[in-house]
């Protein structure tokens, strides 16, 4: 097992499935762009409920971050050519949508006029 974390932005908008068991799962694919400015696709997939909804409630082109189990395979083309390929079991999403989020409840935490009333009295 290969432990990562991918970096890109979404590759049309996640799709929801439902497995036989009846637990809802999630499928994508992240376009990650190589350090030489290439593009990767990785298809990436979860059953983490967590992963399911934060995945669910991006679009197509949103940029996310999102790390796990990372499994790399070959596959042939048409002419012949060997091809990479990639797939991610995801444990964990971020996106800037979550990463506002949590900077929202962080400056609220820190906002000295949001303080709980039993500190205002006290002080």
């Amino acid at each position: 097992m290969i432990d990562a974390l991918i970096e890109g932005r979404l590759h049309r908008k996640p799709g929801e499935r439902i497995a036989k068991n009846g637990n809802r799962f999630v499928t994508c694919k992240v376009r990650a762009v190589t350090h030489e400015g290439e593009a990767s696709f990785v298809d990436v997939i979860s059953f983490q409920a967590p992963v399911v909804t934060a995945l669910l409630s991006l679009d197509d082109g949103d940029a996310v971050a999102v790390s796990g189990e990372l499994t790399l395979k070959v596959w042939t083309d048409r002419e012949g050519t060997a091809r990479p390929s990639a797939g991610l079991l995801a444990h964990r999403v971020t996106s800037t949508y979550h990463v506002q989020r949590k900077r929202q409840v962080l400056a609220d935490a820190d906002d000295p006029s949001e303080e709980a009333p039993e500190r205002q009295k006290a002080g």
